[in-house]
């Protein structure tokens, strides 16, 4: 392999480690998982999330007390990234998009982007600095629709989550219901 190959595989591992990082926040954060959550950060990070501006540890409370208090679920999104390595730092740009379905029904959506600078330290690649972006937030009425969502399996808040479950097993009996 020569230098430059060498070089390029270096860059496409710490971009996915970066993009791995990123996916540990939103999956933290739907499930409520704090220690997930944390590992998206360095414990000395800022994050400026607007209604919150502090390290890693106050906000992921900050979050998890806010999403419980006003949502009855959640999903996180995260989309288009740029990554842009220098050394053993990267300024990344990512787009999110949240969706919270409020306890009365309503959709609560929020479209942005997550500026980050990541920082590489002891092989780790973890936020140092993140700004949140909004940049438009809507709603949707809650509607009735033809498909039951109590026949789905439920998420929960906590790591007795089915995405926790090592390996998966599926039980329930067979159905095929016509709507």
């Amino acid at each position: 392999m020569t230098e430059a190959e060498e070089q390029a595989l270096r860059d496409l591992l710490d971009k996915e480690a970066i993009r791995e990082a990123s996916l540990r926040y939103t999956r933290g954060i739907d499930r409520h998982d704090d220690a997930l959550m944390a590992q998206a950060y360095h414990p000395d990070a800022t994050d400026d999330h607007g209604a919150y501006v502090g390290d890693p540890a106050g906000f992921i409370a900050h979050a998890k007390g806010t999403h419980s208090r006003n949502w009855a679920a959640h999903h996180h999104y995260i989309m288009n990234q740029s990554i842009d390595l220098d050394g053993d730092t990267a300024h990344v740009e990512t787009y999110f998009l949240a969706t919270l379905r409020r306890k009365s029904g309503p959709v609560d959506m929020v479209g942005g982007r997550y500026i980050d600078r990541f920082e590489k330290r002891d092989g780790r690649w973890a936020v140092a600095d993140r700004a949140c972006l909004v940049e438009w937030n809507g709603a949707l009425d809650a509607t009735e629709t033809t498909m039951d969502p109590d026949l789905f399996l439920r998420g929960t808040w906590d790591t007795q989550d089915i995405s926790y479950m090592r390996p998966l097993r599926l039980d329930r009996p067979h159905r095929d219901l016509a709507f």
